[in-house]
């Protein structure tokens, strides 16, 4: 059981999203990175998709109410247990009753911690995942807060020995963290009505930096530079959007769609994030800088079976550490 002593600036529970319900218009929400929340059940023993707790920035303070196997994968919030700072992307033992506590964000915007066991909340529609503006799944359909009582799930074989082994709270062996940037080059196919932009846009797309705006979310990443325009003023049908869709509305400023973005959208659409430089951007403050970079389609893919293929090594690495643990 987690208790939540101070909620932070936005502590969700997520998990890999709540997909087949698009066609009636549900969201499919979920993590930001995936690729953090992966490694970080993957640590703990769990599988992929359990759920976590995605900590945004100014992170919560939690008590730990039972002995748990626990990671902190993504952002760099300055994580400390009981007063001693702790590291990134490993596993980490916590005693009954410590206590969990996060400083300033030293990179990344987002960290996500696993629990052996996964957070054990009710599924809503296939999913734990919370969609804040709806009110569903997740705690209550809402973010954690001060006084909440998150429970997690019940942990296998593998994970109750290392907790009756171990003694010591972290270990040395770790993955290699992900590297984020404080200004990155996101690659990004062109879209589907990229050439009905006009010569100029399509050029500064991908020349020219762009910052995140304040009015930023969990919907979407609205982006200030200099405006892309339509070539003429054109009225489109609404179409299926995905995560990493950039759309462009007649303010001239785009708009990079991610975990809770609508399920349709009529703003014409310049690019397509490569799904493999998603955590790149998600990890983004408000005020941070970037950069396009034109890929193709095929090399998207490729630099996605690069990513699944690293994933499903440290997996294997994993597995290994944890049979010569126990």
């Amino acid at each position: 059981m987690l208790k939540i002593l101070k909620s932070g600036l936005q502590t969700t529970v997520q998990d890999l999203g709540r997909t087949g319900f698009q066609k009636y218009g549900v969201i499919a929400s979920g993590v930001m990175d995936p690729f953090a929340h992966r490694l970080a059940n993957l640590l703990v023993g769990n599988k992929e998709q359990a759920a976590t707790i995605e900590i945004t920035l100014v992170g919560p303070v939690i008590k730990f109410t039972e002995d748990a196997i626990i990671a902190l994968c993504g952002g760099d919030l300055s994580p400390r247990i009981d007063d001693k700072a702790v590291g990134m992307w490993r596993m980490l033992v916590v005693g009954k009753g410590s206590t969990l506590t996060f400083g300033e964000p030293r990179m990344g915007a987002r960290c996500y911690l696993s629990i052996a066991g996964g957070v054990d909340i009710p599924e809503v529609m296939g999913s734990r995942s919370t969609y804040l503006r709806a009110g569903i799944g997740g705690f209550q359909g809402r973010a954690l807060e001060k006084g909440d009582e998150v429970p997690a799930g019940q942990i296998n074989k593998q994970q109750k020995k290392i907790m009756q082994k171990s003694t010591e709270n972290e270990f040395d062996w770790l993955l290699p963290p992900a590297r984020y940037f404080e200004e990155p080059v996101i690659r990004m196919m062109p879209g589907r009505q990229f050439d009905l932009f006009d010569d100029n846009s399509r050029q500064r797309i991908f020349n020219e930096p762009f910052t995140v705006s304040p009015n930023s979310d969990r919907m979407g990443y609205r982006l200030e530079g200099t405006g892309l325009f339509l070539k003429t003023p054109k009225e489109l049908i609404s179409e299926a959007v995905s995560f990493g869709s950039v759309q462009v509305p007649a303010d001239g400023n785009p708009i990079v769609l991610l975990a809770d973005r609508q399920t349709t959208g009529g703003y014409p659409k310049i690019g397509q994030v490569a799904s493999v430089d998603l955590p790149l951007i998600s990890q983004l403050k408000q005020g941070q800088q970037l950069r396009f970079k034109e890929i193709s389609l095929e090399d998207a893919q490729q630099r996605l079976i690069e990513q699944e293929q690293a994933i499903r090594q440290m997996k294997a690495a994993i597995q290994l550490k944890w049979e010569e643990w126990i």
